[in-house]
């Protein structure tokens, strides 16, 4: 059997350093250190931090007076951190650069007067943050469908903005609503989302071509994981979403020559390996290979209390 992993999977850099902004704090902090949410959508993860002193709460309500609180990549919004300040919390923001990129834009085009539109799914944390970090209105588009029945005349001032776990592919039909029916409307450019969501969409689609079956690393509460699904469920190829090798079926590859491997953004690349080992242990021999694709070397500055 013939293995071939996507490339880029895994870890992004937003997850890389909200993850490395928990480990540092309890290093400097000592335990317990609170993180509101989980800091990525993995399990894995917040479970080895928790196993080092990080304390995972739904609300600052559970966080004692004065705590060392580090906000999750996802953001929060300006209500929470003000709510923070009052009550005298140690704020360490792990908030992935490229969602508080999001935020500035959705604040800077409401100051401008438009009226500001968000391409997202709703009660994601990331949109619950985003569309309390825009001082007016905002209204949440999902589908096509809700494009269709927005309330603003045609000549209306509006702006768009965008959740980043949604790639070019994912917004680009509803973008291209909104234009048709809003000639004016303005919004960022196509590579200001973000580039690991769309890396990984796209990876994922070529590796589709060269496999009989896919098998989607990562936890089932990560929207970029479940899109990497999607997509490969899409073009046709048998597909299985999976946390670890302990929820690998046999019957998954049953008549299957090339099997195609990716994680999601927030998913550990040691499980993937996991994967790996139980197909080698499952399987018998098995030959690995690594799809050729985009190498990324971005990285992002700590939160600079631990710099």
């Amino acid at each position: 059997m013939r293995v071939i992993l996507a490339q880029p999977r895994s870890f992004c850099a937003g997850v890389v350093r909200a993850i490395d902004t928990v480990e540092r704090a309890l290093e400097f902090h000592r335990a317990p250190v609170y993180v509101r949410h989980e800091i990525v959508h993995n399990r894995h993860v917040v479970e080895d931090l928790g196993a080092r002193g990080a304390i995972f709460v739904d609300e600052l309500d559970d966080v004692p007076e004065g705590a060392v609180t580090v906000f999750s990549a996802h953001g929060v919004s300006r209500a929470v951190e003000n709510e923070a300040r009052e009550r005298g919390l140690q704020i360490l923001d792990a908030t992935c650069p490229l969602v508080a990129k999001v935020h500035e834009q959705g604040r800077r085009y409401a100051a401008k007067g438009y009226s500001v539109i968000l391409i997202g799914h709703a009660g994601h944390p990331e949109v619950i943050g985003t569309l309390g970090q825009v001082p007016a209105p905002v209204t949440l588009v999902q589908t096509l469908a809700d494009v269709a029945k927005l309330p603003f005349a045609g000549d209306a001032p509006l702006a768009y903005i965008t959740q980043t776990t949604l790639g070019v592919d994912d917004t680009r039909g509803i973008i291209e609503a909104l234009k048709q029916r809003y000639p004016q409307i303005v919004g960022p450019d196509t590579r200001d989302i973000c580039y690991a969501t769309q890396n990984r969409q796209t990876a994922v689609r070529e590796l589709c071509r060269h496999v009989d079956v896919m098998l989607i690393v990562g936890s089932k509460n990560s929207s970029n994981t479940r899109r990497l699904w999607e997509i490969a469920t899409e073009v046709g190829v048998r597909s299985h979403q999976l946390e670890d090798g302990s929820e690998f079926r046999t019957e998954w590859v049953n008549g299957a020559e090339t099997i195609g491997i990716t994680a999601g953004a927030s998913t550990p690349e040691a499980m993937v390996q996991d994967v790996i080992a139980t197909l080698k242990r499952l399987t018998g021999n098995v030959s690995i290979d690594v799809l050729p694709g985009k190498q990324e070397r971005v990285s992002f500055r700590l939160p600079q209390e631990l710099v």
